[in-house]
């Protein structure tokens, strides 16, 4: 198993870049929350929801990845930011 080991390495630098741009979204999307809590703006924007979805679908038959694969990790995000919203709007 040692032949994988320089791209397990590899793969470990790439899982911790990008464990850090969710957390560097996510502390946006946490300011967009307190933006909607004191603008009164609604949490829920189902067609910008669509709207993110369909442009990681986009990137990623561009950059070769999977489409589907990339809408739901999509949904991921979203998921995740709505809750934090939810926290933060109550």
């Amino acid at each position: 198993m040692e032949i994988l080991r320089p791209f397990r390495e590899r793969i470990e630098v790439l899982d911790g870049r990008l464990a850090e741009l969710i957390a560097d979204r996510l502390k946006v999307c946490s300011e967009v929350a307190r933006v909607k809590k004191a603008e009164g703006i609604p949490m829920m924007q189902p067609d910008r929801v669509a709207a993110v979805r369909a442009a990681y679908a986009e990137r990623g038959r561009a950059l070769g990845v999977s489409p589907d694969f990339m809408s739901e990790l999509a949904r991921l995000l979203i998921d995740e930011a709505c809750r934090l919203e939810d926290e933060i709007i109550g």
